[in-house]
């Protein structure tokens, strides 16, 4: 049985979904949510075991997926689903298993595969992202601030950023450790580079410049491996484009939603 998601629902017109990343909620849209709400109908959704939303009895894409399909059953008009990091790989597993559904993503700040390998530069390593799990069995609060403190390294404006993901980090209380766990373990093995070729939908991927989590590179292999897709990159900004470089996203997101 899926777990029911806490989702916040505003404004008006064709439906747009927003899937934060690891560690936070919707909350951190805020910002964004009412620029976006002026020409759309949307659904900032809190993933399981994250902000609202109820812990799963397991976190993965697919129990993500589920859980998203049941908040969104079948309708008239096709979904898009906008994913930052985390909320990337959910978006891109979700229009793999209902592309009737999901008629655009937009993809930010992620990638297909959050490892580096032999043939994976576009990554961290996995000794960096195996410490991140140790230590948070040991201190998770320290290590969800040290992550999000990663998550701003090098970009422009990373001070502010960082300020504005912190604010937000326990503003929903605090997140379920067992699916924090649970969710990082699916970053550290996921891996869709064999998949998202039948993402047929139209797709932005948007990176940031300066982003060491998921590099510019990684973008630009998703957006060269999706059937139709079109690449931005955000000069200057590292993990979170859309706090740290906000004027500049929203152009790219509006010509998008406009034009696809």
């Amino acid at each position: 049985m899926s777990v029911a998601l806490h989702i916040e629902s505003t404004g008006h017109g064709a439906p747009l979904v927003l899937l934060h990343g690891w560690a936070m909620h919707s909350g951190l849209w805020g910002p964004f949510v009412p620029r976006l709400a002026k020409r759309h109908r949307v659904h900032a959704v809190d993933l399981p075991g994250h902000g609202h939303s109820a812990a799963p009895a397991a976190f993965g894409l697919d129990e993500c997926v589920g859980a998203l399909a049941a908040a969104f059953p079948a309708a008239q008009q096709p979904l898009t689903v906008l994913g930052w990091s985390l909320g990337g790989l959910v978006a891109m597993r979700w229009a793999l298993a209902a592309p009737e559904r999901v008629g655009r993503v937009v993809l930010v700040a992620t990638s297909p595969r959050f490892v580096a390998g032999p043939d994976w530069p576009h990554a961290m390593s996995r000794e960096a992202l195996d410490r991140f799990g140790d230590e948070l069995h040991v201190a998770w609060k320290l290590t969800v601030l040290r992550f999000l403190a990663l998550q701003m390294h090098g970009g422009e404006h990373g001070r502010a950023a960082l300020a504005a993901l912190r604010g937000q980090l326990f503003a929903r209380g605090e997140p379920a450790p067992k699916a924090l766990f649970a969710a990082l373990d699916t970053i550290r093995h996921a891996d869709l580079r064999a998949d998202v070729h039948r993402i047929g939908q139209p797709a932005l991927v948007v990176s940031g410049e300066r982003d060491t989590l998921t590099p510019p590179g990684a973008g630009r292999w998703l957006a060269g491996h999706l059937p139709d897709a079109r690449f931005v990159a955000i000069a200057g900004a590292a993990h979170a484009p859309f706090l740290s470089h906000a004027d500049a996203f929203g152009v790219a997101l509006t010509e998008f939603l406009d034009g696809a």
